[in-house]
Parts: structure tokens; sequence; C-alpha cells
């Protein structure tokens, strides 16, 4: 008798993907699609978790001959998810959702639902391998580095990774898109959604105008040491590190150094001020049993940018992360994502950087 497998299913190529490869593999699988929306149309323009993607999971589990349900996470994702996203950009932050729904969605809510119904596994479409070394379970970089999505899953730990499969982590997109392809799978050539799911259009400055008025109102754009240069449309349309959009001239190429919610300020600073040396970090976890006191590693401050080297500390109530050498700005809300090599050791929320 085989054994019960829930799949994660977006409508898109990867999860129809994952649950095909789950069946290969002999499992006795299940897609569940999570509506994360509130309304019949609320997403209807977004590429995944829309209305139009819960038709193509529906077709994609018939040609699969897989049952296939929608389960309502509408209450839970508006709780944590976006109320953290409203709440991140009302402090001057720039949230990273994906985390925030992997940590109380699909592996703790959704898991608790497979489990309560006889799961013996949990697969998703995340690029992302799992591996397990004398009783340990690491979790892996993607074959693909281009696809990693490893980032993103920091915050599993021993106990989830034990049942949790990502099949498409072994493969490259054009292979995925192929084997979709043999499969006669509707999603086989279906465009990559780039957009956040609950943000109606992908349109991020409109949602924020109505989810953080008091983040709209214009004010000052300003210098290290205080000299006004320029009028900001509102603080939380600005992100640490940020170049672009600007709406200052100055001669030389700016970036914002600091949003300060206090005083709607933005402070934009050139270049060669931006440079930092220490993250300070809260919520770390690791995903191994063990949490050390110090950790030598590197660490990415955002999703596929570069790695870093150097030195993690635990202090009283938090953590400090000190770079080997100066590195451009992270912006506090994202995640600190500790690596060596390809296995993911851990992670935090970036709160201050210095």
């Amino acid at each position: 008798m085989s054994r019960k497998a829930v799949v994660a299913m977006s409508g898109g190529v990867d999860s129809s993907v994952a649950a095909a490869l789950m069946k290969d593999a002999g499992w006795d699988v299940t897609g569940i699609m999570l509506k994360l929306w509130s309304g019949p149309a609320a997403n209807n323009e977004s590429g995944c978790c829309s209305l139009d993607a819960a038709e193509d999971a529906r077709r994609v589990a018939q040609v699969l001959d897989i049952p296939f349900y929608v389960f309502n996470f509408a209450e839970e994702f508006a709780r944590t998810v976006v109320d953290d996203f409203v709440g991140a950009y009302a402090q001057g932050r720039t949230p990273n959702p994906c985390v925030t729904c992997n940590r109380a969605i699909k592996f703790s809510a959704l898991a608790g639902r497979a489990r309560a119904v006889g799961a013996e596994a949990l697969a998703t479409g995340h690029y992302a391998r799992v591996d397990g070394v004398a009783g340990h379970r690491r979790l892996l970089r993607a074959r693909d580095g281009a696809k990693d999505q490893s980032y993103v899953l920091y915050m599993l730990d021993q106990a989830e990774l034990s049942w949790t499969h990502f099949p498409v982590g072994e493969y490259s997109k054009p292979e995925i898109r192929d084997i979709a392809a043999s499969l006669g799978l509707r999603t086989a050539h279906k465009p990559e959604s780039q957009e956040i799911c609950f943000v109606p259009g992908g349109k991020l400055h409109p949602f924020l105008e109505q989810a953080v008025p008091e983040g709209s109102r214009p004010g000052p754009v300003l210098t290290a040491d205080g000299s006004r240069i320029g009028t900001h449309r509102g603080f939380a349309h600005y992100t640490v590190g940020q170049r672009r959009g600007l709406g200052v001239g100055v001669g030389l190429p700016l970036y914002v150094r600091e949003v300060r919610p206090a005083d709607n300020a933005v402070v934009v600073a050139p270049a060669e001020e931006q440079r930092i040396t220490e993250l300070d970090l809260s919520g770390v976890s690791f995903v191994g049993a063990d949490s050390p006191e110090v950790l030598r590693a590197a660490v990415m401050t955002r999703y596929r940018g570069p790695e870093a080297t150097g030195r993690l500390e635990r202090r009283a109530a938090s953590w400090l992360f000190s770079f080997d050498e100066p590195q451009p700005p992270a912006a506090p809300g994202q995640a600190a994502v500790f690596y060596r090599g390809e296995e993911v050791l851990g992670g935090g929320t970036i709160d201050r950087v210095r």
C-alpha cells in the first residue's frame, strides 16, 4: 500500500510537476491548493493563487488522476502574511512575504491539515533540496542556481524537513517545462509570476497608499547631515539601498540610507557612504538541531543576492552578524540567511544595519 503525500499546488508548472514526480515515485498523491484571497476575484490578475490558477491546478490534477481540493486559508493568510507585510511597511521596513507565508501557512497551517488527513509527506514546487546524513536532514540549494529558492525556506527545522519533499529541486527550469509538456499538462508553458499574490495587478504603490496611508504622505528627502534636498511621496514607498525613483538630483548617484517613519523622512547618501559592517538580527533559527553561540558563515541578505562572509554571534536578546569586509546596505525587514557552501544553516530577520 502506497503512502499518502499532500502536494501544495499553486497552478504553476513547478508545483504541477512536483505532483507528477511524487506520483511517479510511488506516493498516493493528493493535490491541495490554498485559497489565500478574500474575495471571488481579489487577485484575479495575479499569476498565482488566483481563480484562473485554481482552474489550472484542477485540470492538472485531472490529467494526473489525483484527488484535488481547495483549502480556505484566507483568514490565516490575512492575519499573518498580509498584516505582517502592512505592519512592516508602516515601520519603514521592507518585508519578505514569501518567508512569512512559508513559516505561517505552507509549513505550519497546511502541514497541520496534511497530517490530520494522514499524509506522511508534504511536497511543494520550491527549487531546493533535502538530504539526510547520519540521521540529520540538510536543506540544500537547488541544482539550478538561477532558480534556487532555499533563501525563503531557512526557517525549516529537522522535524519539518523529515517529511518535506522538493521534487523539482533536482532539475533545471527547462527540464521541468519539458516534463510538463511530455505529460500534456496545461501549465507547461505558463509564464512565471513575479508579483506579490495579494497585491492586485502587482501594483505595490496603490496598495500601500490604501494599506499604509500614514506612510504615503509627502515628506523631506534628507542628506546624512540633515540638509533637505527634495520631497518624497511617502516613506513606505522606499527601501534601504534603493536608487531609482528618488526624484532628487545632485550630480551624483544617491541611494536610500535610512527610512524614518518617526519624522516621515527618507535619508539618502552616495554609494561610498552606504557600506555597512554589521547586522542586528532577531528571530534567528537553525536548520540543524543545535543552536550555536558563534558561527562563521556566508550570509545572503536579499533573495538571489550576493553572499558575504562573516561571523554570527548570539547577544543577550538578539544576534549580531559582523562582515569580514564592508558591504552594500541591507534593508531592515529582509531575511539574512546563512550558508556553508550549498547548505542552508539558518537565518533571521534584519532589524538594524550599521
